[in-house]
């Protein structure tokens, strides 16, 4: 079995991605719990009905939450025992991240940083930017969508590029992702308006 686990600050939508991942609702059963606030406590492992015996998802509680000093958290989460590490971030990159980071290259562990609910964040800045949902015509709609996308990838893109170059580490891909159209690709769904989701899977894999 092949070991991922998913880390990053409280509320950065790790359960959300781990249950997109293993082609699981958050309402199912067997998913991870979700909410506003951190509902993951200690490490949950989660594994996709359709691969459950190749790979096993492994949500690690949220940075932020815990009475840990950021460079510790690597270590008491015990993440140097998994095979691949995911860090989840939402709006900002933090301390506790580019520890994670630093740690995974002295460890040799293969990492990938991921920027989820990135539907929500485009729908955000549409409203920034003047869309009405009552008032917008469709053309005035995919305009603004166009514009708010195109922003919201550059901006993600550089602020990670300027994290890493911050925190003396090599400049790598962030993976900008919607929890829904990547679930939607796992249950085999021709993908609306994807952004990295195709390209994420496919090198998770390519990496186990």
């Amino acid at each position: 079995v092949f070991h991922f686990a998913v880390a990053g600050l409280a509320g950065s939508g790790k359960s959300s991605l781990i249950n997109a991942f293993c082609g699981m609702r958050n309402q199912d059963p067997k998913a991870a719990p979700t909410g506003v606030t951190e509902t993951t406590l200690e490490v949950g492992r989660y594994l996709p009905p359709s691969h459950s015996d190749q790979f096993a998802w492994y949500d690690v509680p949220g940075s932020g939450t815990l009475k840990i000093p950021d460079w510790q958290y690597f270590n008491t989460q015990g993440l140097y025992v998994f095979d691949c590490i995911t860090v989840s971030f939402n709006n900002r990159f933090t301390m506790t991240d580019q520890a994670i980071l630093a740690n995974c290259r002295r460890f040799k562990i293969p990492t990938f940083i991921v920027r989820s609910k990135a539907d929500q964040h485009i729908r955000n800045l549409m409203k920034d930017k003047g869309y009405d949902s009552d008032e917008d015509d469709d053309g005035k709609r995919e305009q603004l969508y166009k514009a708010a996308r195109d922003q919201f990838i550059a901006e993600t893109r550089q602020s990670v590029k300027q994290n890493l170059a911050e925190a003396e580490l090599p400049d790598q891909r962030v993976y900008i992702v919607s929890n829904k159209t990547l679930l939607g690709i796992v249950l085999d769904k021709a993908p609306k308006k994807a952004i990295d989701e195709v390209e994420l899977l496919s090198d998770l894999y390519n990496e186990a």
